[in-house]
This record gives structure tokens, sequence and C-alpha cells, in this order.
């Protein structure tokens, strides 16, 4: 795990950014196609925000959810919402988009589908995952029912999930995919998530601290 400490959340914001625009750009040098998964919530805005602006051959580029609540787009909880509002914008907008939503009444209806449809798009080239401070990433939740499935090396590349914290199901990407992914980077805030950053790092039950499962080879972007 390879921690970078940055001066302010504006500079890392901006910097993580340059990093991704980076990592796709080399990328579309050697593939024909590239996918990045990025997490919903409101801490990567900023990083949408520039992101969005970068120059690059985004006709080749596949966006993908790290996971994805089982909500309508125009619903607040939706992070495909929040996509379309900070990274569909500008010169991403071009981008593809792998989307996990759709107006069935629950994830399982298109499990099976959707996994298969996934697979061109793997292994990820780039991962930015959140964290939150139960040390859960995607929808991966200490104490969700499918958890163990979701963690086993064998597991599809997709699931639903449901937990105690979670209002409504979620669709999430499980561990294998996570783990495979060729870049992989997590974005955390604030002193508390750092702390469970460094609880998490000495845990080995996974089902305990999920977010352990990409930690080894993970660029920990943290500011205050």
């Amino acid at each position: 795990m390879n921690v970078i400490e940055y001066a302010d959340r504006d500079m890392m914001m901006i910097e993580l950014a340059q990093s991704l625009a980076g990592e796709l750009n080399a990328a579309l040098m050697t593939h024909d196609t590239v996918s990045i998964a990025v997490p919903g919530g409101t801490t990567p805005g900023p990083v949408f925000d520039s992101l969005s602006a970068v120059e690059l051959d985004w006709e080749r580029v596949t966006v993908l959810l790290t996971d994805e609540r089982w909500v309508p787009e125009t619903s607040p909880r939706s992070n495909t919402g929040l996509l379309r509002e900070r990274l569909f914008t500008g010169k991403a907008a071009r981008a593809g988009f792998f989307s996990f939503y759709t107006d069935d009444a629950t994830p399982e209806a298109v499990l099976e589908q959707k996994s298969q449809d996934i697979l061109p798009h793997l292994p990820l080239s780039i991962l930015l995952l959140g964290m939150g401070t139960d040390m859960h990433t995607a929808s991966l939740f200490p104490g969700a029912d499918r958890l163990d499935d979701a963690l086993d090396p064998k597991a599809p590349a997709l699931m639903a999930m449901r937990a105690p914290g979670a209002p409504e199901p979620r669709i999430t990407l499980t561990a294998p995919v996570l783990r495979g992914a060729m870049s992989i980077h997590l974005l955390i805030t604030g002193h508390d998530k750092r702390r469970v950053l460094e609880e998490a790092a000495k845990m080995e039950d996974e089902r305990l601290a999920p977010v352990s499962v990409i930690l080894k080879n993970a660029t920990v972007h943290w500011a205050e």
C-alpha cells in the first residue's frame, strides 16, 4: 500500500485527476479500448470535474461504476446521476458508459446478463475507490447479506448486495474484479478515515474490513 499525502483536498483532487488522465492515455497507447471504474458519493466529484475537461480519445474509454444503488437516475442517491452531472460533460461526454441500473424491480433480475456483458471490459484498466468509516468499499459492506460470496475468488463479476446500513439494494463489483484491476487508487479524506485505513491494513479477516482486498496493490490518496 502506497500512501500519498497532499497539502490540501483541492490539490489532491487536481493531481489525482491528472494521474488518472495520464494512466488512461498510457493505456490507450497499447490497447484498442480501456476501462475505468469509479465510485459514487460526493467525495470524487471534484476529480470528475477536472477529468471531464481532459483531452483524451474518450470514444475508446468505457466508464463503469464500482457500485450502484438500485434507484432511478433521477434520484439524488443515484451514482449514475452524479456521473452525468460531473463527469460526462465537456470532453468526457464522448466516453462510453456501462450502466448497471435498469427499470427492473431488483438487481437480481439483470445480474446474469450484466455479468456477461461486463466481461469485455475486464480486467479493469483503472480502478478508483472510496472507503467508508466501516471499512466498506464499493458495496462490500461488513455484515452484508452476500459478502462471503462477493469475496470469494470465484465470485461472478457483479453481485446484488443488501446491508443494514444501506437503505436500498445495491449492485456491486466483486472482490476478484476489484483486486484484478491493472491500476488501483483509493481516495480518502480526513483523519478518521486515515485511522480506519491503518486499522484495515492490519486486519486479516476481509469480512470485517472489505477494503483490505485491494490495499496490497493500491495507491492511497489522502488529505485532511
